[in-house]
């Protein structure tokens, strides 16, 4: 079974994971999840076990329970096609807003939406988006 595991603490490493859910059973892997740039914890992983009745014997006994000086979420994971998808903007193809903007996408260069709307350039108010400059740049 594919166990999720988030609001883990910055430090918590793949092993000590693995270390943890060990108490209840044989573990197949454990993983926690790094943001591919900066190297650093995205404060959630998974772990897998192999036999189910002692990952439902984990999932009930960590769940809610503080490690590492945080409260942690553990629940079965869910297979990535049964998640629902959200829209939006997206890296380096931007676009996002309309009247009144928002949080719409934005390129490398700027903010999606805005007051007039957004295309790959951004509005006149700029928005939340874009990787390098965003905000209320017009470019």
């Amino acid at each position: 079974m594919n166990i999720f595991v988030a609001k883990l603490s910055a430090g918590v490493t793949s092993d000590d994971l693995k270390e943890l859910f060990e108490e209840y059973g044989e573990v197949v892997s454990a993983n926690v999840i790094k943001d591919k740039f900066t190297g650093e914890s995205k404060r959630f992983g998974f772990v897998e076990m192999g036999n189910e009745e002692e990952a439902q014997k984990a999932i009930s006994e960590l769940d809610g329970c503080e490690y590492d000086k945080s409260v942690i979420v553990v629940k079965k994971a869910e297979p990535r096609e049964d998640r629902p998808r959200t829209g939006g903007g997206g890296f380096n193809r931007g676009g996002g807003g309309g009247n009144r903007g928002g949080f719409g996408g934005g390129n490398n260069r700027s903010g999606g939406g805005g007051y007039r709307g957004g295309d790959n350039r951004g509005g006149d108010r700029g928005g939340f988006g874009g990787n390098k400059f965003g905000g209320n740049k017009n470019y």
